[in-house]
């Protein structure tokens, strides 16, 4: 078979679909998603379970996610420069070992604020998965088939949020809430020796590169594990300086921000609202409405392919004042309508959550690794700190007081997003001068 002089033979030895090097790093690169996100998002059914256990009120409660969640966005630059020195499958071993060893301790905690303290440090140590793993899938797998392991992996984000919340729903029906928390650590600790049995140790691992890399915006090479080579190599300060500074890029974190902040403000308080009058539903029943993240799947899904018809704005926007609908059918007491208002706002966030964070992989050209990180780092602030402010809202005023903090929010990341009108559509896949780190990305904070 003649080769044409448009395809010139393809030298990279890196795993291709299909194969078992492939299927492999998919399944152990999933089992670090589920570990990781089962164990981050298992104490936000059982908030009120753990507001009774220490006497706490529903933003005190809330803290343990809001902590763990601050942990996780504030370690994810450091973690990424770990990961760049010791090795990103290294960092993520560590990572996931090291917060199920303070899994272990965490229901042992007999004062609340010693509860807040592990989750805290849990959550630093989980930093280290998100922090690693897209960029590892990217030097690892052929970049002809890194986007669709990488949306495999970022499937994997939702999965274990939803099963690490049914999981301790049901677990502390049956035990308390220190059931619940045992029961992720169980489930984080099956993955993580999934993960470690499975992952293929081939030469990439040890640092080979498949040949030379994409030059970048600045002229210098980048070799095929991402490390930039040349005298005109931008240092990390200059990476950071233009993730901070490229047209657009603000506008988008604040996205992140705020419609992250809504969105936790009515999931830190839901369990509050259905074990209370007038649905009062048992724990158990109460964490089945977290199925509802299966929206969020559609959503994710769905955004690819209506931003490259209708371009980044015009779903973004339509997508936020969808979410503010379903957050508007928030506000009724019948099961049914809070049921569907609720998988509207969570199909809308998620469509607006992948098309804002694949346009940030689409706009940072200088300093990707770090507009991603950025975006990660507002995306978990607000859960922290919007998910803390709802619980003090809904402690003064009720459910229906949060639920008009978390519209304000909506209407806030609305006119932030003006500011995108004008930006260039997104690309509908990865770039071909570069490394697949654009939309395929963008989807990596999802859970």
């Amino acid at each position: 078979m003649t080769l044409s002089s448009d395809s010139p033979p393809d030298h990279d030895t890196r795993p291709r679909a299909g194969t078992s090097a492939y299927r492999r790093t998919v399944v152990a690169l999933v089992a670090a998603a589920v570990a990781t996100f089962a164990q981050l998002w298992s104490l936000q059914p059982i908030l009120p379970a753990i507001s009774q256990g220490f006497d706490a009120s529903a933003s005190q409660a809330a803290l343990s996610i809001s902590l763990a969640t601050g942990g996780l966005a504030g370690f994810t630059l450091v973690w990424s420069g770990v990961a760049d020195r010791l090795g990103r499958a290294r960092v993520i071993a560590v990572s996931l070992l090291a917060a199920t060893a303070l899994g272990c301790l965490t229901p042992f905690a007999g004062e609340l604020w010693l509860l807040l303290g592990l989750r805290a440090l849990q959550g630093a140590a989980l930093g280290g998965v998100p922090a690693a793993a897209v960029a590892y899938l990217a030097e690892e797998v052929h970049p002809s088939d890194a986007p669709r392991a990488t949306g495999l992996y970022i499937a994997g984000n939702p999965l274990g949020g939803m099963g690490g919340r049914l999981l301790a729903g049901f677990a502390t029906d049956l035990g308390g809430w220190q059931w619940g928390i045992a029961a992720n650590t169980l489930l984080g600790l099956a993955a993580l020796a999934v993960f470690a049995l499975v992952l293929p140790c081939g030469p990439h691992r040890r640092g080979a590169t498949a040949g030379p890399g994409p030059a970048t915006a600045h002229g210098a090479p980048a070799t095929g594990n991402g490390t930039f080579t040349g005298p005109a190599a931008p240092g990390m300060g200059a990476r950071l300086r233009a993730a901070l500074a490229t047209r657009g890029l603000p506008a988008l974190y604040a996205q992140a921000l705020l419609l992250m902040g809504a969105f936790m403000t009515v999931y830190n308080l839901l369990g509050f609202r259905l074990t209370a009058p007038p649905f009062g539903l048992s724990q158990a029943a109460a964490s089945l409405l977290f199925l509802s993240y299966t929206a969020g799947m559609l959503g994710s899904a769905v955004a690819g392919n209506a931003v490259a018809r209708w371009g980044g704005y015009a779903v973004l926007t339509t997508s936020t004042v969808l979410m503010a609908a379903g957050l508007g059918g928030l506000f009724g007491t019948a099961l049914p309508g809070l049921l569907a208002a609720l998988l509207v706002m969570t199909f809308a966030f998620f469509s607006a959550h992948a098309t804002a964070s694949a346009w940030v992989g689409a706009r940072a050209v200088a300093g990707r690794a770090q507009a991603m990180a950025v975006y990660t780092l507002a995306y978990y602030l607000g859960s922290s700190l919007f998910g803390w402010l709802g619980g003090l809202v809904y402690d003064t005023v009720g459910w229906d007081g949060a639920v008009v903090f978390a519209l304000g929010l909506c209407a806030g990341a609305a006119l932030a997003g003006l500011r995108l009108r004008r930006l260039p559509r997104v690309e509908a896949g990865p770039r071909r001068s570069g490394p697949p780190e654009g939309p395929a990305t963008g989807r990596g904070t999802g859970e």
